[in-house]
C-alpha cells in the first residue's frame, strides 16, 4: 500500500507541474492521509474525524466546545458529534464552565493522555513516508513547512 501511495502522489505531483492541478493533488493527499491515519488508529477506537480534536486539547484542555470548534474552523454539530464519540471511547469529559453555567468545556482524560505518544507517532511516520524517497537536501527544505 505505501509504495501504491507514494507513487500516486508523485504522480500527482509531476501533473501539477504539467498541468497546474494543484488543488486535485492536494485532495489525494488528504485522502490518503485520512485513510492512512485512520487504519493506524483503529487499535485505539479513534477515527480519522476525532484526532484532530485531541491534537487540539492536548494543547488547550478545558476548552469550551465552542472555542474547540472555531480553532479547528469546523461546524459546532460536526464537533459535537466528535467529541460524543471521544467521550463514548473514554477520552474526553464535558464539564459545566464555572462563570458560564450554559456553556461546556472539553477535558481529556487519563485515557487520552496515554494515547498521546502514540498519536504523535502515527502522525510522524506518515511524514516519513512522504519524504521517504526526497534527498537530504529537500527533506530539509520541507522541515521549512
Amino acid at each position: 500500500m505505501i509504495g501504491f501511495l507514494i507513487s500516486k502522489i508523485f504522480s500527482c505531483f509531476k501533473e501539477v507541474l504539467s498541468y497546474r492541478i494543484l488543488g486535485k493533488c492536494i485532495s489525494i493527499l488528504y485522502r490518503q492521509a485520512q485513510s492512512y491515519i485512520a487504519s493506524q488508529l483503529k487499535p485505539y477506537n479513534v477515527g480519522s474525524g476525532q484526532y484532530t480534536f485531541l491534537l487540539a486539547l492536548y494543547e488547550r484542555d478545558g476548552i469550551s466546545q465552542e472555542e474547540l470548534s472555531d480553532q479547528l474552523m469546523i461546524d459546532k454539530g460536526t464537533t459535537a458529534r466528535a467529541l460524543y464519540k471521544l467521550e463514548k471511547a473514554g477520552y474526553v469529559i464535558w464539564q459545566t464552565d464555572p462563570e458560564d453555567r450554559r456553556a461546556y468545556n472539553v477535558f481529556i482524560t487519563d485515557k487520552a493522555r496515554d494515547i498521546k505518544p502514540a498519536l504523535y507517532n502515527i502522525l510522524s511516520s506518515w511524514t516519513d513516508i512522504l519524504v521517504t524517497d526526497l534527498s537530504q537536501e529537500e527533506r530539509g527544505m520541507w522541515k521549512l513547512f
